[in-house]
């Protein structure tokens, strides 16, 4: 194992990357923008490196402030988190180039997977289910309107190199296709830099499932079970759960079968997530895409296989063998993770401030993972996400009670947050049927 490690992140993700660094004893080395340096994660690091102002184009988003901090630190290995750099692969080959380990996928895969099109035509052709959808990006609207035809409408208009629910719209007809394919085009281009459009059908009615995958040192691809991630709004998730109240042992099979396809048809290596969206009503399953690192929720999977992810991590980048017994996997208990934002609870705007309160639950069967401590302030140069509430218990109906118990102990006063809308959601005879869809949020709302 190598001795000490860079995380290139902020907030929760890196706090909790630094965390299982430190019981390794591997020396953890946090890079902060000027705004967060009064952060947690900045202060439990062993040492902190300010790699420029708020702005994340200027720090965490740097690539020479952030490889020039390794440098000085004598740091051996860099760990992404998500979002920010974790999905760039001229980052990764950068990293690599420069003498680095690099604590995720290799940059081929993360490439191969950036471009959705790409990503389904390989899905495809290594026998994972794909929707029907354009195996080429829309070049014009003309041959979006052609390939939407073709397809059967509605259907779904989606940046080619998005990712996080960003970049999508549904388009009922041709007119509401000609609105969309601008919007989304226009919105790809200043985000991702690639305007490139697909166009895949849209299911009315709808879960999305994913699956962890972790690619071992020694080449093998293994699935760690599947995670519910249909509480959302505006394409972005709120709720996680493992295992899926929809997922039945034989459906259950066929997923993870298809993602360890999946993985193996580009050489995974580390941690990764193969998204699916699942038709309730058949249940049939198609790719939707894969994320190349770490998933936000990544602790659920944890508290029902009973694996650290990050140590696992860390272990196939130092070429090292599993903590587990790839053979014997199995899930135990239920687990369920709430993201706690500071946004508004009834319409979602981001709410940022000074945090004047900040008291989390404890108990059995809880976890925070969490960014922030009364006196920070949550600022509106970044993702809204201000902690991550996890509860587990043997059965759903177990953890179910333990999150309604946690988030009425959690006591957050300054920004705005979202607990009252979970307060709503654990109370909702849908949600805690089981028996819900991506469509949840807007008829509570």
């Amino acid at each position: 194992m190598f001795e000490s490690l860079l995380v290139a992140n902020r907030g929760e993700i890196a706090r909790r990357i630094i965390r299982t660094a430190k019981r390794l004893g591997i020396r953890a080395i946090a890079v902060h923008s000027e705004a967060d340096a009064g952060l947690p994660f900045v202060t439990e690091a062993d040492e902190a490196v300010c790699v420029g102002p708020a702005s994340p184009a200027l720090s965490y988003r740097n690539v020479e402030a952030i490889l020039a901090a390794a440098r000085d630190t004598g740091a051996q290995a860099i760990h992404p988190g998500y979002g920010f750099l974790s999905e760039n692969a001229d980052f990764a080959r950068t990293v690599e180039a420069s003498g680095l380990i690099w604590v995720g996928p290799g940059a081929d895969a993360i490439a191969a997977m950036g471009d959705k099109i790409n990503a389904r035509n390989i899905m495809a052709a290594a026998g994972v289910p794909v929707a029907p959808g354009t195996t080429d990006p829309a070049a014009d609207l003309d041959a979006a309107v052609t390939a939407a035809a073709e397809i059967g409408y509605p259907v779904m208009v989606k940046a080619a190199a998005g990712g996080g629910g960003m970049g999508m719209g549904v388009a009922t007809d041709e007119a509401a296709l000609r609105t969309e394919y601008d919007k989304v085009r226009s919105f790809a281009e200043r985000m991702f830099g690639d305007g490139s459009v697909l166009i895949e059908r849209y299911f009315p009615r709808v879960r999305h499932v994913e699956v962890q995958i972790l690619g071992l040192a020694d080449g093998r691809v293994v699935a760690l079970g599947e995670r519910e991630c249909s509480v959302q709004r505006r394409n972005q998730k709120l709720v996680e759960e493992s295992p899926s109240p929809a997922v039945s042992p034989e459906l259950r099979a066929r997923f993870l079968a298809a993602a360890v396809r999946a993985g193996e048809a580009v050489d995974y290596r580390n941690a990764g997530t193969v998204e699916c969206l699942l038709d309730p009503a058949t249940n049939e399953f198609f790719f939707l895409e894969m994320n190349t690192r770490l998933q936000v929720e990544h602790p659920v999977t944890e508290y029902v296989y009973g694996v650290d992810l990050v140590e696992e991590q860390l272990r196939v980048a130092a070429g090292l063998a599993p903590t587990f017994d790839p053979d014997a996997l199995a899930p135990r208990g239920h687990a369920i993770e709430l993201r706690i934002n500071a946004e508004d609870p009834k319409r979602f705007l981001p709410g940022p401030g000074a945090i004047s309160t900040w008291n989390e639950p404890a108990g059995e069967g809880v976890r925070v993972d969490s960014g922030y401590v009364a006196g920070n302030t949550v600022t509106p140069f970044y993702d809204s996400l201000m902690a991550k509430l996890i509860v587990s218990g043997a059965t759903r109906d177990e953890a179910v009670q333990r999150a309604k118990a946690a988030v009425a102990q959690f006591e957050i006063a300054g920004p705005k947050n979202n607990l009252p809308f979970f307060a709503e959601l654990l109370e909702n005879p849908e949600f805690l049927s089981g028996d819900y869809d991506t469509g949840i949020v807007s008829r509570m709302r």
